[in-house]
């Protein structure tokens, strides 16, 4: 799979990227579910924890691209 993304043209600071750009939309998307809709604090909760589990792999990814391309 790591292959795969190096050859689509990902690199590795693209996941960094995407993992760190993961965390502010997790804030954003917390926020914006807190204001728009009518239910409990909870599921704002819910929404932004969903968005922030993405970065721990976003960035995994990262440290696999960044060991395939050879720069550690």
């Amino acid at each position: 799979m790591i292959a795969k993304l190096s050859e689509m043209g990902v690199t590795s600071e693209m996941a960094y990227t995407a993992g760190t750009a993961s965390i502010g939309l997790s804030i954003v998307t917390w926020l914006a579910s807190k204001k728009a809709e009518d239910a409990s604090i909870a599921r704002a909760d819910r929404w932004g924890i969903f968005v922030g589990q993405w970065a721990p792999t976003l960035f995994a990814v990262g440290v696999a691209l960044r060991l395939h391309e050879g720069k550690l």
